[in-house]
């Protein structure tokens, strides 16, 4: 009789977000899969699990793949696990799990921590619509023309960035997307886990200020058609874009875009003030 495969969801940070399920499921599996085998061992060993482990990352899936199916064919359990989060989510195991699909193996999900989820959750962005993007293209030309396909999108569109590329990635969004609300969500769950929101470029301005931007980051954009409520002036959220390197005329469109504006209506107000 075939075995079943779990998809299980680990922490991404707080090791006191495991399920009891998946550390019943880690306990009882013949085998764990993971990215990683070192760094998985430290999650395992902290819970004083001791089971075999095989890796499984995007260099060896495809080959992988068919040895785990032939082992759950067998009757095998094997647990699939990433080094964080949930297992496919821009992570591997999506060759594994749609092979023991057609195989008819049972895949049985073990949800859990998850840094799409989080950031949405505390984000205060809205979570009727949301689109995961996955890992931006790490060439500027790249980032811009998925923004430019997704900038009409009305629901929350959530990306994950690598530090280095954070101010980056604003900028683009920035010129893109214009002044819609921003939200950078950075080492969820860990010590320093922290949550800044703003437009693009008043994002980046705090995070410019910083010797260094560190940890893991997911970007949160607000949906297309979503008008920022603030209290303050034209002129002076004008002025706060220009500080940020925004030239004028840019500067006056994303105000009147994010403020359910026409540019006419903008730039009249702005006369009158």
């Amino acid at each position: 009789m075939p075995g079943t495969l779990y998809v299980v969801s680990t922490p991404i940070g707080n090791l006191e977000d495991i399920t009891l399920r998946a550390l019943r499921i880690l306990r009882e599996a013949d085998l764990i899969a993971c990215e990683d085998t070192r760094h998985s061992r430290k999650l395992l060993d902290h819970f004083a699990i001791s089971k075999p482990l095989v890796s499984y990352h995007d260099h060896n899936e495809s080959e992988r793949a068919a040895e785990l199916i032939e082992k759950l064919k067998g009757g095998s359990k094997i647990a699939l696990i990433s080094d964080a989060g949930t297992p496919l989510i821009s992570d591997p195991g999506y060759r594994l799990v749609q092979a023991a699909a057609l195989a008819g193996i049972a895949v049985a999900p073990v949800p859990g921590p998850s840094a799409t989820m989080a950031a949405l959750a505390a984000s205060g962005l809205p979570t009727d619509a949301f689109r995961f993007c996955g890992f931006f293209p790490p060439k500027t030309t790249q980032r811009r023309k998925v923004m430019e396909e997704l900038k009409t999108e009305t629901a929350t569109l959530i990306f994950y960035e690598a530090p280095h590329r954070v101010l980056d990635a604003l900028d683009d969004i920035a010129a893109v997307m214009g002044a819609r609300p921003v939200v950078v969500a950075r080492e969820l769950t860990k010590l320093h886990e922290e949550f800044l929101r703003g437009t693009a470029m008043a994002v980046r301005a705090q995070l410019a200020d910083r010797p260094m931007v560190r940890g893991e980051i997911t970007i949160l954009i607000g949906k297309a058609d979503q008008v920022e409520v603030t209290d303050v002036p034209i002129e002076e959220a004008v002025r706060e874009l220009e500080r940020n390197g925004v030239a004028r005329m840019d500067a006056i469109k994303q105000v009147a875009k994010s403020r359910g504006l026409s540019k006419r209506d903008c730039y009249r107000r702005l006369n009158i003030s």
